[in-house]
């Protein structure tokens, strides 16, 4: 068959790991064969980090906001044994962060179901989205270890140099301290993005945070969520059928474990962290979940939400046998063809999206998978592959569906 044209590039972010050997292998076996693939390749490799002094992430995601689409792969994110190991200069930070930081995006994540992998909560048919605020609360903290007896408290000095003090604790021994921040713009952003993805997708949307207990903090987020809709969304919400929703964040959990799915949950930084986790694992695992960063602009980059499989890249390394999940980078590639297609008006490319991820559930569906997969299916007799053998399976299925 003739290979797919593309217009526009699209941006290609490499990774680490076992992810680094998968994303290749994903390339030739389910890609190259059928597209005519035009890309913008950063290798965002621990190694290649270090060597740039990690400018390599910043032009990457500046390359994402000139072209509108990227796809990454996962990336270590370094710890005191990385810079050991790799003989770091530093202590890069995480380049999923500082690429949020750069698009000012919002991070949505949706677990891939198939048969023979039923969720735990019995009462989910449909998947969950969470809708991550990826900006401050404790991930842009500062704390301080209290020593002994004395008086915390938050001050705020204004450009003309008049202060604003509230009492945090009158410490009568020893404590902790932790002080956090958020930015109204990126409130703003996080809002427009979560009314925009769940247009997209025709989905409802529900928001939560503590705003009875944090009367400030929290209600300022629920204020602008309130404010934004109102404005600049509540007739396109109407017009598409769908409902904006808001919570505490603790009934939110008790009714999303009652509820059917079918919607996006935002949520708070720290919230959508562990929220995402628990969506995953509930049904299934991280390898089988979505996650595409959203900016405000309608920037996207489409990634794996699991990490770089460290122990079965040792034992790739030895040349032993692997049995790594590749569906989520598999469908990170299909999400980044998908909406290069959409932008360029190109039927052919979306289509093809289409059928990878069609070829993917159904060669699970007919009991070919990873291991981790084969441990909590319900599917009678399910052939364990390979990292390799599985997509390679899938490519069969593939060329079957074309």
């Amino acid at each position: 068959m003739k290979k797919i044209e593309m217009k526009t590039p699209l941006v290609e972010m490499d990774g680490d790991e076992m992810t680094r050997i998968l994303w290749k292998l994903i390339k030739e076996e389910l890609i190259l064969p059928f597209i005519d693939l035009k890309s913008e390749y950063y290798d965002l490799g621990l190694e290649h980090r270090n060597a740039t002094d990690d400018q390599v992430t910043v032009d990457a995601a500046n390359a994402n906001k000139k072209y509108g689409v990227a796809v990454k792969c996962a990336t270590i994110t370094p710890n005191a044994a990385r810079m050991t190991e790799y003989d770091l200069k530093e202590m890069w930070k995480s380049p999923n962060g500082t690429i949020r930081a750069i698009l000012d995006g919002t991070v949505f994540r949706a677990p891939i179901t198939v048969k023979g992998i039923e969720p735990n909560v019995k009462s989910w048919k449909q998947p969950i989205t969470i809708a991550r605020h990826a900006y401050g609360d404790v991930y842009k903290n500062t704390e301080m270890i209290i020593p002994g007896p004395g008086r915390a408290e938050l001050v705020y000095t204004a450009a003309d140099g008049t202060e604003t003090r509230e009492l945090i604790h009158e410490y009568k021994g020893a404590g902790v301290l932790q002080g956090m921040h958020n930015l109204n713009a990126s409130i703003e952003s996080f809002a427009r993005s979560c009314f925009t993805f769940a247009l997209d997708t025709k989905q409802d949307l529900w928001f939560s945070t503590k705003d009875t207990i944090s009367k400030k903090y929290d209600h300022t987020f629920k204020d602008i969520f309130q404010d934004i809709f109102e404005k600049d969304y509540k007739e396109k919400f109407a017009q598409a059928g769908i409902t904006y929703f808001y919570t505490l964040i603790d009934d939110a959990v008790a009714r999303v474990m009652k509820s059917e799915g079918g919607f996006i949950w935002a949520c708070k930084n720290y919230d959508g962290d562990v929220m995402s986790d628990m969506i995953s694992s509930a049904f299934g695992s991280l390898a089988m979940m979505t996650s595409v960063l959203v900016s405000p602009e309608g920037n996207y980059e489409y990634e794996a939400a699991h990490g770089t499989v460290q122990r079965h890249y040792y034992k790739y390394l030895k040349g032993e046998e692997t049995s790594t999940n590749s569906v989520a980078t598999i469908f990170a590639w299909s999400g980044a063809l998908r909406k290069r297609g959409e932008l360029d008006s190109l039927p052919a490319l979306c289509h093809f999206a289409d059928l990878l991820e069609k070829a993917t559930i159904q060669t699970i569906e007919e009991g070919k998978m990873t291991k981790d997969l084969a441990l909590i299916t319900s599917l009678q007799n399910p052939q364990v592959h390979s990292s390799e053998a599985f997509i390679e399976a899938i490519r069969a299925t593939l060329e079957t569906l074309i």
